[in-house]
């Protein structure tokens, strides 16, 4: 059974491109994920098409409603039952290779994508299972989060990726990050690719990359060590 992602947006045209093509996109097409995105304004009752409104109390930005979203998420659980109901938050918690892996077992998700100011706080108390941030920074909306979340849980998903153990060697799948590759050609205006891994003694060459993946690892992103 394919997994199924269903994407909650107001901003559906920011996902049309980076769903449908690469990996996605052929992982859709060989029957391995079911990525489907939801108009948030197909399911106001305002004649407008409005999703969102003023905040209550003080401060600037439009805040996205609850009961567009309440309507969506639960038609959609009239459907299918979910592992997890996500929405895409600056607060929310780091999402990592390891929430990629945990998530890409699971057999139907939902992603709430906030924009604006967010989302009616009644939503992340009641309608969400799970909060992920893809980083300290915040963004106008949260639809580039939905498609890097999308795209890192989909390729690992079996038959997704040409050679079934590149993802395994990904960085961050052992804690560590990946020592540096090379192709052709092995010597290029003098600068050459390190003879051992043109020595084919695989035992050598499985070695000296962990010993350039820790390397890496310890100059780049320390705190992956501690």
């Amino acid at each position: 059974m394919p997994l199924r992602i269903d994407i909650i947006t107001c901003c559906p045209e920011l996902l049309e491109s980076p769903l449908n093509y690469s990996i996605l996109g052929r992982a859709k097409q060989k029957g391995l994920a079911e990525i489907c995105v939801h108009n948030l304004r197909d399911y106001t009752l305002d004649r407008h098409r409005k999703v969102d409104d003023y905040a209550f109390g003080f401060g600037a930005g439009m805040v996205l409603q609850i009961e567009p979203i309440d309507r969506c998420i639960s038609a959609l659980k009239q459907e299918r039952e979910y592992d997890e109901v996500i929405f895409t938050a600056p607060d929310g918690e780091r999402f990592t290779q390891q929430t990629a892996n945990t998530l890409s077992l699971c057999h139907n998700l939902i992603i709430l994508c906030g924009h604006y100011k967010g989302v009616d706080q009644r939503v992340r108390d009641h309608l969400i299972t799970k909060e992920y941030s893809v980083g300290d920074y915040v963004l106008t909306g949260g639809e580039m989060p939905a498609a890097i979340m999308t795209d890192a849980i989909v390729r690992l998903l079996p038959g997704a990726l040409g050679d079934v153990e590149s993802a395994l060697n990904d960085s961050f799948q052992d804690g560590l990050l990946e020592a540096g590759v090379y192709t052709r050609p092995a010597d290029y205006k003098g600068w050459k690719v390190p003879d051992i891994l043109l020595s084919g003694h695989q035992a050598k060459v499985e070695e000296y990359l962990l010993e350039q993946s820790i390397a890496h690892t310890r100059e780049r992103r320390p705190d992956l060590l501690q």
